[in-house]
């Protein structure tokens, strides 16, 4: 099947590659000239593990190809996908300024019947917004479908190939046939694709990603109150979550959820929720712990201080939101940084993958060390923001020797607190007793 897909962002560019990995004729159109010159390249604007290969052979074997030139090629297509960003207004209401502009692109555009789909997140009655937009343009049969991504970064192309759901909003029987089409490779292991209508579809995207933030933010609440009853928040992880109707999965305390999805994707439903008169208070209280959350860790570390830490080093290990990505899109890490500086300290930082993205939010403000290692040289303490591999089992007796102060803060509770203190160190977790 001929397929465009419209904006090479993060949902795009992995919707559209994985699409072409499954037989589809398949075009990532962008706007943004730089960007398609760097994928026509063999450049990958973002790290996703696997995807730059993933492009490399689907370009190499034809079936994947990047232009600006929209009109032309949403012409030839029998499916469009909208995958442009729909970022927070000042209001905290999604931004569909894009969608719609695409909407009219593709109505301008079509020269024959065309399935729209929309593959950005957005609020409920997008679907109508783009029935409305695309009709005014398009004098051929099309229909709109939701059919909303449930990505993980760091994970993407494995979420995309073999999903839980597929998640379908249509009217039209015809739309029902193509998507079944488009993704029956995808279908083999059993997993369903799920029909439904637009209204539902779009509600249950963001559905699955505010309740993915309620449990974070109730673990990481708890894992407060631990403190004050002198209880271990993983104990207590454990001993909930191992019953079946909680489960483990986004049940881990730490610093905060950030990134792209989950604080955009609670203040658009919230959003939603009031423009209709319909307060969602257990989403207020989500968002305003996760707010307090990535706070609480600087504040730690200042209430050790006095306040004052003009006289120390820290340094910092992790600043994307999460592993296996470079997205520093609401990190934690940036509330943390802040913090610190504020307060007087010097800071130097490390990441894998998110130090050129930090040099664009932090600027000259911090030292960049080019490993780990080089990272605590000198360092008073240490503070654990992100969870990659490489941070997850450090030689403690070199750490010791290399850092000037003897402190840790592990923000993910990587560390086993008791082996910490034992090689000489101060240790504060997330909720450990």
């Amino acid at each position: 099947m001929k397929i465009a897909v419209v904006g090479t962002g993060y949902v795009g560019l992995v919707a559209g590659t994985c699409l072409a990995d499954t037989g589809h004729d398949v075009v990532c159109i962008d706007k943004d000239q730089a960007k398609v010159d760097l994928l026509q390249s063999g450049g990958v604007p973002i790290f996703e593990p696997g995807l730059d290969q993933l492009i490399a052979r689907n370009v190499r074997e034809g079936r994947l190809r990047f232009t600006a030139e929209g009109p032309a090629t949403i012409g030839d297509a029998q499916v469009a996908y909208i995958a442009v960003g729909t970022p927070s207004a000042a209001d905290g209401s999604a931004d569909l300024s894009g969608v719609h502009a695409v909407a009219a692109l593709i109505g301008k555009s079509a020269t024959g019947p065309i399935t729209v789909v929309i593959k950005s997140t957005v609020p409920v009655g997008t679907a109508d917004q783009v029935r409305e937009i695309v009709g005014q343009h398009c004098t051929f049969p099309f229909d709109v479908v939701s059919n909303p991504e449930f990505l993980k970064e760091g994970a993407a192309i494995d979420d995309f190939m073999k999903p839980d759901r597929i998640v379908i909003g249509c009217k039209e029987e015809s739309s029902r046939e193509v998507m079944t089409e488009i993704y029956r490779p995808l279908l083999r292991t059993g997993k369903p694709i799920l029909f439904m209508d637009n209204r539902s579809a779009e509600l249950s995207k963001y559905a699955a990603n505010a309740f993915l933030a309620t449990k974070i933010s109730f673990i990481n609440e708890l894992s407060r109150l631990c403190e004050k009853v002198g209880a271990d928040v993983d104990a207590v992880r454990r001993g909930a979550g191992t019953d079946s109707r909680i489960g483990l999965r986004f049940f881990f305390p730490g610093v905060g959820y950030g990134g792209s999805c989950f604080p955009k994707d609670v203040k658009a439903l919230m959003s939603t929720a009031q423009d209709h008169g319909h307060p969602l208070s257990i989403l207020e209280a989500v968002e305003d712990v996760n707010q307090a959350q990535k706070r609480w860790m600087a504040e730690k570390i200042l209430g050790r201080h006095g306040g004052d830490l003009s006289d120390k080093r820290f340094a910092i290990w992790g600043l994307s939101f999460k592993p296996n990505t470079d997205d520093m899109r609401e990190a934690p890490s940036v509330e943390i940084i802040e913090a610190l500086l504020g307060a007087g300290a010097t800071v130097t930082v490390y990441d894998p993958e998110a130090m050129s993205e930090a040099r664009h939010s932090l600027g000259d403000r911090v030292t960049y060390a080019e490993s780990a290692g080089e990272a605590v040289d000198g360092a008073d303490a240490l503070v654990l923001v992100t969870e990659w591999n490489e941070f997850r089992n450090p030689n403690l007796e070199k750490l010791a020797g290399r850092m000037r102060g003897n402190e840790i803060y592990d923000g993910r509770n990587l560390y086993e607190p008791d082996a910490v203190r034992a090689a000489g160190f101060l240790y504060e977790g997330v909720g450990r007793r």
